[in-house]
């Protein structure tokens, strides 16, 4: 039904006007203009630099279309101003990732690490099949394959030659569990000239390789990631961060460049257990007490490995 208004035929009832306030993400700046600049000045890569808000810099960085639905679904619409936190994204995105991504193991920050009686007990150049869940809850998925031998790769921060008390992993005297393997007790670490660790020794415990009988005969407190030295790949790795230590970088007139954020991209040379070598550019896995990382969309090959972390298995800027 239609009516005259001032000489003018519309629709009746007449149409109404929905107002709402735009979204206000902390840590991250959304005007085209500051987003331009930071490409145009090069303080990112590009516009589809992973640390840039945009639909190409979200989906580099792994973020899924259901978790960026799942967060507007979860803030829902309002009129007032306000700022939503940053990690309400993110949580969204694990929670979309935690049920269905792959699991692996990588090491980061690579460590030698040598078990000195492994000849002895199991023959020289010997290796042990492991084995794990591709997804601890989807078995259907089947299993993943590695070898266990002399010689491994643990992360850095796993050797503490004198332990804070609360450290459960590996220093002298101490017994860990190489995840999905054997026990091990360290017996000590090598130095360079500099006094830097470069290898950490420690001794096969008989008899506890996991998923066999008596394998927790041995009890311990502490179980470790790790990468065989046999077969691990290496792999770039890309630790994206949040691009501003401000989580209002632009409110009230600041000058937004004054807070970016220095160590919101830090790239490391990593090792990764065999299977990743048949991933796909976008495809997710967990990281195995890392976080979520995803075969970077450009850079990813068979010849070069890159995954990218699109977020930890905790927000750790909590307070």
């Amino acid at each position: 039904m239609a009516r005259l208004v001032e000489g003018r035929l519309i629709s009746s009832p007449p149409p109404r006007q929905y107002e709402f306030a735009r979204l206000n993400l902390t840590y991250v700046i959304t005007s085209k203009r500051k987003l331009a600049q930071l490409v145009q000045e090069r303080r990112v890569q590009g516009w589809d630099d992973p640390r840039m808000p945009t639909i190409l810099g979200l989906r580099r960085r792994g973020f899924t279309p259901q978790s960026i639905q799942a967060f507007a679904e979860r803030i829902g619409v309002t009129k007032d101003y306000a700022w939503i936190d940053y990690s309400t994204l993110e949580g969204c995105l694990r929670e979309d990732l935690d049920p269905q991504a792959p699991r692996a193991m990588a090491v980061l920050d690579p460590l030698s690490l040598v078990i000195t009686n492994w000849d002895e007990l199991m023959g020289a150049g010997a290796l042990d099949i492991c084995s794990a869940p591709v997804h601890p809850n989807l078995p259907e998925l089947g299993k993943r394959q590695f070898m266990f031998g002399s010689r491994l790769w643990i992360e850095r921060s796993d050797y503490e030659e004198s332990p804070p008390k609360g450290f459960f992993r590996m220093f002298p005297g101490n017994k860990v569990r190489l995840k999905y393997g054997h026990v091990v007790e360290c017996t000590g670490a090598l130095k360079d000239a500099q006094g830097n660790i470069t290898e950490v020794q420690a001794r096969l415990i008989p008899n506890t390789k996991s998923g066999t009988p008596g394998s927790d005969s041995v009890k311990v407190k502490g179980v470790i990631t790790w990468v065989s030295a046999h077969e691990g790949i290496e792999a770039e790795v890309r630790l994206y961060d949040r691009l501003f230590s401000d989580p209002q970088p632009d409110a009230g007139g600041k000058d937004f460049l004054a807070s970016l954020n220095p160590k919101s991209l830090k790239v490391v040379q990593a090792l990764v257990e065999p299977g990743l070598a048949q991933a796909k550019p976008a495809q997710h896995f967990q990281f195995e007490r890392h976080g979520y990382f995803v075969a970077d969309r450009v850079d990813h090959s068979p010849q070069r490995l890159v995954f990218n972390l699109a977020v930890g298995l905790k927000d750790s800027w909590a307070k």
